[in-house]
């Protein structure tokens, strides 16, 4: 069997969930793997190697010697702007690698795509989309990311949206959609409403809803703690668990503490300290089991919810009835950043449990289309396809 170099912006599971997705994958994969990211990133693991220390152009050739020392079949490059650091210099790895004289197939996943273009001011705007279309025209470069697609032998995406863009503007590249899945394994546990209960200190005949994902601003959460306000002056009964961590690549150090300060301060504003608990980062086994013992599922976005979301399909996954701002199917939809409608949304899946068990088993019966099995059996057959002995 081949052995896969995958290079990734970041190896910080806990903190990333691009950097989550590759760990996934690698675990379900049944070939060997290693995995070329910075000295920060990577951890104690014989498998993951810190090559540089960022992903500047300084650290290209630094990059491409790790590459001709993996004795890699194949390198497959994980690639989301914000995990390189909005840094656009791996953009240009392909070409270094065949200026060096490595000629093995390169692919590359494109977590997100069509929103991220070179826009350098030091070039007049028409002669810049003049090169742009040139380029993209004979497929030797595209507008964004540079030579890092036109290079690869094949290019993955994880949604559609960007697979549009993706075939519109390189019509000749081998393009190929594998959905992402659900974040963290089913864990079954016959006692899991109780340990979610011990942990947060609640009893009797309450109705949970759950929180999944890392507590960012951009989540919707003050707008659910003010529509949970409301919810709870209907229904004493009611608890909110907000499961996850602060800390991540999008939020950091103090500002990750300071939004964390924030969210109690909130609580305990609207009283709700004794109903409302958040976890802080849990292992994907612990998450999994107090999304066990939950009754209702929540994600308020302020942008809107899309498959592109590990959270989603975790919570269908759990069999959970889910309230979601967006447009996929099989939730209950509502629009972001709007209180009241997310409080009669909730107010309404705990009085009626028919609703909720008709969301819950049409979301776990949608969710089973995105496993990881499949998933790592799609990218066996990619990798066959650039080396036949794969």
């Amino acid at each position: 069997m081949p052995k896969v170099a995958l290079i990734a912006g970041t190896y910080l599971p806990d903190r990333c969930g691009v950097a989550h997705y590759t760990a996934r994958l690698r675990s379900e994969l049944s070939i060997d793997t290693i995995v070329l990211t910075t000295f920060e990133a990577a951890k104690d693991n014989p498998t993951v190697f810190g090559v540089v220390k960022d992903w500047s152009i300084k650290s290209l050739p630094a990059l491409v010697q790790a590459v001709h020392r993996s004795q890699a079949d194949i390198l497959h490059i994980q690639h989301a702007a914000g995990t390189y650091g909005f840094d656009r210099a791996i953009f240009l790895l392909p070409l270094l690698l065949r200026a060096t004289g490595w000629y093995k197939p390169i692919i590359t996943t494109v977590h997100e795509y069509g929103w991220w273009e070179w826009e350098p001011k030091w070039i007049p705007k028409p002669l810049l989309e003049s090169l742009k279309q040139w380029g993209q025209r004979h497929q030797w470069w595209d507008r964004e990311d540079g030579f890092l697609l036109t290079q690869s032998a094949a290019i993955i995406t994880t949604n559609d949206e960007a697979e549009k863009v993706l075939i519109e503007r390189l019509p000749d590249a081998e393009v190929h959609r594998i959905p992402i899945g659900a974040n963290i394994k089913v864990i079954e546990c016959e006692n899991a409403r109780q340990k979610l209960f011990d942990r947060c200190g609640w009893s009797g005949d309450v109705m949970t809803i759950a929180f999944f994902g890392f507590l960012h601003p951009v989540k919707g959460l003050e707008t659910l703690l003010t529509a949970f306000r409301n919810v709870v002056d209907r229904h004493s009964q009611a608890r909110l668990v907000l499961i996850g961590g602060v800390e991540s690549l999008a939020l950091r150090g103090e500002d990750a503490k300071q939004y964390w300060t924030k969210l109690e301060t909130i609580i305990a504003d609207l009283n709700l300290k004794d109903k409302v608990h958040m976890t802080g980062y849990v292992p994907g086994d612990v998450a999994s089991i107090y999304l066990s013992g939950a009754d209702i599922g929540v994600l308020p976005f302020n942008h809107g919810v899309t498959l592109k979301s590990g959270s989603l399909l975790a919570l269908m996954a759990h069999r959970l009835p889910v309230i979601a701002t967006g447009t996929e199917p099989h939730v209950k939809q509502i629009p972001p950043r709007d209180s009241d409608t997310l409080t009669d949304a909730l107010s309404t899946l705990i009085e009626d449990p028919a609703e909720r068990d008709r969301l819950s088993q049409q979301g776990y019966e949608f969710v089973q289309q995105f496993n990881w099995t499949a998933i790592a059996r799609s990218h066996l057959e990619i990798y066959r396809s650039v080396v036949p002995y794969v």
